[in-house]
């Protein structure tokens, strides 16, 4: 007596579901902002800790304290302690996302590829 053989059976619209799910997935997830913002002392230009930044008002020039210093996707992130450059204080004249503080402190990349949660796409923005 001979056993059937079993074969076993591909759908290829499961396929084709799973396929499409997966580029959705991949598209839909991308989220990197457009400017991101560090905390910096206005008077010296050195980036401190986020946690000196508890206000979201713009630096006008005058004052004190630390104000968020707003950086475009292309721009180097500095490390804590170091001095900022090509960015600017106002961040109510931006267009765009933006998303305060949550950069990496040791710095060293750009904040297009640390705000970046994956997918494709995405945006170069700077100052001029």
């Amino acid at each position: 007596m001979t056993t059937p053989t079993r074969r076993r059976m591909r759908s290829s619209s499961i396929s084709l579901g799973i396929t499409a799910l997966m580029a959705s997935s991949l598209t839909g997830c991308s989220s990197s902002a457009d400017y991101a913002a560090v905390c910096v002392d206005p008077d010296t230009q050195e980036r401190v800790d986020d946690d000196q930044c508890d206000d979201d008002s713009d630096y006008n020039g005058g004052g004190s304290g630390f104000f968020w210093y707003y950086l475009g996707a292309s721009s180097r992130i500095p490390a804590v302690g170091q001095t900022t450059s090509g960015g600017t204080f106002s961040g109510s004249s931006l267009n765009g996302t933006v998303q305060r503080g949550g950069l990496p402190s040791t710095g060293g990349s750009t904040v297009k590829s640390a705000t970046t949660k994956g997918g494709f796409g995405g945006s170069s923005r700077g100052f001029g």
